[in-house]
């Protein structure tokens, strides 16, 4: 795993933490909920009377950047995805690898024939039904 990469997992969960607490910090719309349980009314006194604007500003900025992230990290990791695939097929063309082909049985496993029979004449022969008379009507004689 590549360093950007780490680096950019420690950056999505920081800012998954802060969009946690910017959400919980919010005043809600009516005077009950999440906001004013975890400490919505401290927001007025740290921010001022206005702070519901500024923290919907803030909110929206992590959030773009958790997506912006998220992105990011889906294209980093479709690069080194692609990277890698890359460098192992170049290095079996550098090797001069054959393509993979189906593993044929081994002479020591398979059976041999004798020297005048096939291996079809060992199987036993196949038993069709006789096709069933046909029916005539009640009313005929043959």
């Amino acid at each position: 795993m590549s360093i950007l990469y780490i680096l950019l997992t420690f950056l999505m969960f920081v800012d998954c933490v802060i969009l946690v607490l910017l959400v919980l910090l919010q005043l809600p719309k009516k005077e009950a909920g999440a906001g004013m349980a975890f400490g919505g009314a401290a927001t007025d006194a740290l921010f001022g009377a206005g702070s519901g604007n500024v923290l919907t500003k803030i909110t929206k900025y992590a959030a773009g950047i958790f997506f912006g992230l998220a992105v990011f990290m889906a294209v980093v990791a479709s690069w080194q995805h692609q990277k890698s695939s890359g460098e192992a097929l170049q290095e079996a063309l550098s090797k001069g690898a054959a393509p993979a082909t189906v593993p044929s049985a081994s002479p020591s496993t398979a059976p041999a024939p004798s020297a005048g029979m096939s291996l079809i004449s060992n199987l036993p022969p196949v038993q069709t039904p006789a096709p069933a008379a046909p029916k005539t009507p009640a009313g005929t004689n043959k």
